[in-house]
């Protein structure tokens, strides 16, 4: 439960991303039972190409690689009926597995509109703004509370529990995939309904913990200062969502890190 699990290179990643796709697979199977014909897959971990083709469920499309405008909401669309989130973890300062927002050690906080928000509510935030609910989560305890807090309706799949940041007691394999099969099936049985209409204008602020970072973003048209390591911007959740993506690129030139996890 810690890098050697999911960067490439580490000990133990060959393993980790095959048990990735053997997850998502069992997401597929679920939308499939429940009447799914066009399936698409993003690959929206790290360098995103960690799920090899071969490992996927034949039905599905998969999005593979980087980079990619809208990162991990790459390829969603209005057409959509629902998205489904696999593999998730919890927001930077949280006590999950493998918690962190975006890049590690580099972005300390994010707000939308005042909110705290991580990779789960931002990523939510954005797909319903493109007009496509989210209908199932999975990840450990910790990020399926963060989602429940976010959006109650969502339906959350906890395939482990976290005991700390890095090590957690994990659910039998068979069991965690069975059960996240079930939860895809049973929610998309019956369509989600389209998301209430999103605010006209929203704010994203993000903490860095560089100050060369934030002071470089303000170069950028719309990108405002809260303070010497605080930025912030305004417009519509899935703009905002691909503008923080130049800001990550921005970021990752300046401080030659790659994100964590």
């Amino acid at each position: 439960m810690d890098a050697d699990d999911v960067q490439p290179g580490g000990r133990d990643y060959e393993r980790g991303r095959l048990m990735m796709a053997e997850d998502v697979n069992a997401a597929v199977r679920g939308a499939v039972a429940a009447g799914a014909t066009d399936i698409t897959v993003n690959d929206a971990h790290g360098p995103m190409r960690n799920i090899l083709p071969e490992s996927l469920h034949p039905v599905a499309r998969l999005i593979r690689g980087k980079p990619k405008q809208m990162g991990m909401l790459e390829g969603l669309a209005p057409e959509h009926d629902a998205a489904v989130f696999v593999g998730y973890h919890s927001r930077a300062g949280a006590l999950g597995v493998l918690s962190h927002s975006f890049m590690g050690h580099e972005i300390e906080d994010m707000w939308l509109d005042g909110r705290p928000v991580g990779e789960i509510g931002l990523a939510h935030a954005a797909a319903t703004g493109i007009g496509v609910p989210v209908a199932v989560l999975t990840g450990d305890d910790c990020a399926c509370a963060e989602m429940t807090e976010w959006d109650a309706s969502v339906t959350t799949v906890a395939v482990k529990n976290a005991r700390d940041r890095f090590s957690a007691d994990l659910r039998p394999s068979d069991e965690a995939r069975a059960a996240i099969e079930k939860a895809v099936a049973a929610r998309l049985s019956v369509p989600p309904k389209p998301p209430a209409a999103a605010a006209a204008s929203s704010t994203l602020t993000v903490r860095w913990q560089s100050a060369s970072v934030a002071a470089t973003l303000l170069g950028i048209p719309g990108v405002t200062s809260a303070d010497t390591r605080t930025v912030q911007a305004q417009g519509t959740v899935p703009s905002l969502y691909r503008l923080f993506g130049v800001w990550m690129r921005v970021a990752a030139s300046l401080t030659n890190q790659h994100p964590y996890c």
